[in-house]
């Protein structure tokens, strides 16, 4: 275990930043960086003092390039057992009961495209590439993905996606639906944090019912 943090936490007035911080491994998602998410997003829920969350990546290259492959070939039966409960991440994202935003830029593969989708609102920015992986090794995606995938795009290109594993371009994710907002290079943060700061205004109880009704 690295001695720098796998997440960090800001705030912005009543906004809470969280960046996924493994910029070395293009922000891919291992045990200690789930866990530290799942357990700053159960902190983040009892505070009062947050009424929304933007998730984005550090570095320049990656929001989440998948899960942490390299852990796989390591994991004993019974860890392997464990990690069936990764999927535990996405829950905590979808189920959260403040609006939450992806601000997403460069490589969003696999387990980053399951992250995003479980958001409320995915903001991107022009370098984005988005892929749904998993096939490639051997897998399919564990976190609910096709199911969120194909509300927002419908059955034919969550077909195209799960099956050929190919990337989709930041253009024609914001066409068919999978992109909500669409920004110029770098600034995907900027606008993820001017849409959850006007989120913030309104009365909480207001917004989380108000989430609460679209997500039925």
């Amino acid at each position: 275990m690295s001695d720098v943090p796998v997440l960090l936490h800001d705030r912005d007035g009543y906004v809470a930043i969280i960046t996924l911080n493994r910029p070395e491994k293009l922000n891919a998602l291992n045990a200690e960086l789930r866990d530290a998410l799942l357990h700053k997003l159960d902190e983040l829920e009892r505070d009062d003092e947050v009424r929304a969350v933007v998730i984005h990546g550090a570095g320049n290259k990656a929001f989440v390039a998948g899960a942490d492959i390299n852990e796989f070939s390591a994991r004993s039966a019974e860890e392997q057992r464990e990690a069936f409960f990764g999927r535990r991440i996405y829950e905590g994202v979808a189920d959260f009961d403040k609006p939450i935003i992806a601000a997403i830029h460069g490589f969003c593969i696999g387990g980053g495209c399951e992250l995003a989708l479980a958001c409320d609102v995915r903001v991107a920015d022009r370098t984005t590439r988005i892929s749904q992986a998993e096939i490639r090794i051997g897998l399919i995606p564990g976190g609910g993905g096709t199911q969120r995938l194909a509300r927002l795009v419908g059955r034919g290109w969550t077909t195209i996606m799960s099956l050929t594993g190919d990337f989709v371009e930041a253009e024609d994710a914001y066409r068919i639906g999978l992109i909500d907002v669409l920004v110029e290079e770098g600034q995907h943060l900027e606008r993820a944090l001017e849409l959850a700061t006007k989120m913030t205004r309104w009365s909480p109880v207001a917004v989380r019912l108000a989430k609460d009704a679209i997500r039925v």
